[in-house]
């Protein structure tokens, strides 16, 4: 079982420290993929960097322009470019006169389908792009581009190296696991991005959705497991006889509300993608949402 932290008090629009370089606000846009809002962390104090300011709401830019007054905002940084993080990048930097600072956005669509509402911001160009290893610093504090695709193609984390902490973004989530959904998600870049914050041994890790990840090693041991076990279930349903999404989802999610199913659906096409390019699996096609799926 995953160690999930759900006790979280969003406190809306509240500026809050919670360690010696790391304030938040978090945005009132509660749901299903962002949990009690998208968190909003300043890094830094006199001069700072801003991550994630969030979706397009001027209560929240109004509450993250409070929380920085007299002081200098001297990079704003998006971890990906999911509409609940990114949008609100360009009216905050463009207010404070600071540079935006992501990955390069994904050519195409996010989600082929309307399951999810945390699609791309397609409007979103960041100023400078960033790769991973990238360093970026202020007076007190110093943080290290991780990229983490899985998400989405280009999420990126960033390390914190005077705490050892990780702003992961959506890679992990402590409320709940993270979605991978194609085209733009990737479960085998996914597993491969979790391994590489594994190595890492970070103290901390900060999500923009809800409250941190402090016992980390364990914490992401079991999110591994999770996904090694969905991945187990599909198999089996499949040499049960199971041969598409829809035939597998009702049971792999008996416990789900029914209408996260949409969203599940893309997860296990994710799997499924994962194993036929690993050829554990065989599709009639391209795999996708209406293809039949076969063990090899």
């Amino acid at each position: 079982m995953i160690p999930f932290v759900k006790a979280f008090d969003p406190e809306y629009g509240v500026c809050r420290r919670v360690s010696p370089r790391i304030r938040r606000v978090v945005a009132n846009n509660p749901g299903p993929f962002t949990f009690t809002g998208t968190g909003t962390y300043i890094v830094g104090n006199g001069t700072v960097a801003v991550i994630d300011p969030g979706p397009d709401d001027g209560a929240h830019l109004e509450a993250l322009l409070a929380a920085v007054e007299g002081e200098t905002v001297s990079h704003v940084l998006v971890t990906h470019t999911h509409r609940d993080h990114a949008p609100l990048a360009r009216p905050f930097a463009d207010a404070v006169g600071a540079l935006v600072l992501a990955a390069r956005p994904p050519a195409r669509e996010t989600h082929a389908s309307g399951a999810l509402d945390e699609a791309e911001d397609q409007t979103f160009r960041p100023d400078v792009i960033l790769s991973d290893g990238d360093r970026i610093a202020g007076p007190d504090w110093t943080l290290e581009t991780l990229a983490t695709p899985g998400h989405a193609s280009n999420h990126l984390a960033f390390a914190l190296i005077e705490e050892n902490a990780l702003f992961s973004g959506d890679h992990v989530m402590g409320w709940a696991t993270s979605v991978v959904a194609p085209p733009d998600g990737d479960m085998g870049a996914y597993m491969d991005s979790l391994e590489r914050v594994t190595a890492r041994g970070f103290d901390t890790l900060w999500p923009t959705h809800g409250a941190p990840v402090t016992d980390v090693a364990p914490f992401l041991t079991a999110y591994k497991a999770h996904r090694l076990e969905r991945e187990a279930q599909i198999l089996a349903r499949l040499e049960a006889g199971d041969r598409t999404i829809g035939e597998m989802v009702p049971g792999l999610y008996a416990a789900v509300d029914a209408r996260l199913w949409p969203a599940a659906s893309l997860s296990v096409l994710a799997h499924l993608i994962d194993l036929t390019r690993r050829g554990v699996v065989v599709s009639d096609g391209e795999p996708g949402l209406g293809a039949a799926f076969a063990p090899r």
